[in-house]
């Protein structure tokens, strides 16, 4: 029997590369999404029988609730996505980022399977040179780890629930965004040749948007063995200050000339190193490295000039 997937907000960053990945490989994929961005992401996806597209709010009982009774399968990704974006935006990131997902577990029942991202962001900021596991304590500093935080234990609070806490996503979509790091970094690379970093030394986990794709499948294709857990998804070999992240894109670009700044903080505190071992037991394995995918960027940078591509 073919299966239904229903994902909101499937016209965004990871939506837009997403959706037509689960089409190509034969799921029947209806999408929610308002177009907030006014992006015309999905238009190649119009092609297949299989695919239904809703304009309008995932908030919304009347709206939802008829397309959540159709799918076997359901895959939040309507979110405020970014520290920034939630603090200009409270109650939009608390009503979208949490309570659409709390709205989803009351309409969806027992049998329906729930596959939900989760900012790996939600560590916060870890100890000295351990590694955060899914065990780790979760101590979110900004509002978007707040509500996503409360939205996993939404998913997982059900028996067919399973999170994935993604690590900084970064690589090309149709729905681009700039406001992701090593995006930015790229970005800056190409266009400005140099840039100056704030506290340099705080250090994070990457991952490429189509492992995060192929994450997702692999959630699906497996998820009766791995229902019901978190798992943290990102590079292993990636865990790097933004000072080494420099460094590999010089590789790439060698006139890019980056500068430590003496003052001045980025309002982005998070500061964590993260171990990937339980996703790599439950059988995923990457596929896209760092240098992969600053080659695609930078291939990518040369067409897109402009700097709507960001969410604030």
């Amino acid at each position: 029997m073919i299966q239904k997937i229903l994902i909101t907000g499937g016209a965004g960053y990871i939506g837009s590369v997403l959706t037509p990945a689960l089409l190509e490989s034969g799921y029947v994929v209806t999408v929610l999404d308002n177009f907030m961005y006014r992006q015309n992401s999905l238009t190649d996806c119009c092609q297949y029988k299989t695919f239904n597209i809703v304009r309008g709010d995932c908030r919304d009982k009347n709206t939802i609730k008829p397309l959540v009774e159709k799918a076997d399968i359901i895959i939040p990704l309507a979110a405020l996505v970014g520290a920034p974006l939630c603090e200009q935006n409270k109650i939009a990131a608390e009503t979208t980022n949490f309570g659409a997902v709390a709205l989803l577990g009351k309409l969806m029942s027992k049998s329906q399977r729930m596959l939900i991202p989760i900012t790996n962001s939600g560590y916060g900021i870890g100890e000295k040179n351990k590694f955060c596991t899914e065990k780790s304590p979760l101590r979110p500093i900004s509002f978007y780890g707040v509500t996503k935080v409360k939205a996993e234990k939404v998913a997982l609070a059900r028996e067919n629930g399973l999170s994935f806490r993604l690590a900084t996503v970064f690589g090309m979509s149709p729905r681009m965004r700039l406001d992701l790091l090593v995006n930015d970094f790229v970005y800056r690379a190409v266009n400005d040749r140099a840039m100056l970093i704030f506290e340099w030394h705080f250090k994070r986990n990457y991952i490429h948007i189509q492992d995060v794709v192929r994450v997702f499948i692999h959630g699906i294709e497996n998820f009766q063995k791995m229902r019901g857990r978190p798992y943290n998804v990102g590079l292993d070999d990636a865990n790097l200050s933004k000072l080494e992240l420099c460094a590999i894109i010089k590789k790439h670009l060698p006139k890019f000339t980056y500068i430590e700044a003496p003052i001045g903080e980025d309002p982005d505190k998070r500061d964590y190193i993260v171990s990937n071992a339980r996703i790599a037991a439950a059988g995923f394995n990457t596929e896209w490295n760092l240098d992969r995918g600053i080659e695609e960027l930078i291939k990518g940078f040369t067409i897109l000039k402009n700097n709507q591509y960001s969410n604030v």
